[in-house]
């Protein structure tokens, strides 16, 4: 069993399980009705995404001082109870079912779902380590 993460929109891996959509906003110009059959998401779980501060944070960041700051806003987001226990639950799920998180970033790198994978392995997620 394994988490993987993903780019929202990218065909889906045979076996990739539930994809829970980790962004602020749904796609736009997409019915909800297809976010599962066009590959963005299965379930909506913005409560893992940046807040709007933070994520214009990212989109800015030019340098890696910049990029450095964007995540240490994100990982503060992320210690608020409810968020840590949201990644609590993915953590011990990633051992007993595939599913996978994700963002529309091209980029891992350069996008919150990085920090999302440094989190969830921090957490004891079994995370597959293949990027998007």
């Amino acid at each position: 069993m394994v988490v993987r993460i993903v780019r929202l929109g990218k065909p889906r891996a045979a076996d990739e399980g539930l994809r829970i959509g980790t962004v602020r906003r749904p796609p736009r110009g997409v019915p909800k009705t297809d976010f599962a059959s066009h590959d963005w998401y299965d379930v909506w779980y913005p409560n893992l995404a940046p807040s709007v501060a933070t994520m214009k944070m990212a989109q800015h960041a030019s340098t890696p001082a910049e990029w450095q700051a964007f995540a240490r806003h994100y990982r503060t987001e992320m210690t608020t109870p409810d968020n840590s226990r949201s990644l609590d639950v993915l953590a011990a799920l990633s051992h007993h079912a595939n599913f996978s998180v994700g963002c529309y970033c091209a980029d891992e790198s350069h996008c919150h779902r990085s920090i999302l994978r440094a989190l969830l392995t921090e957490k004891g997620a079994q995370v597959d380590p293949a990027g998007s």
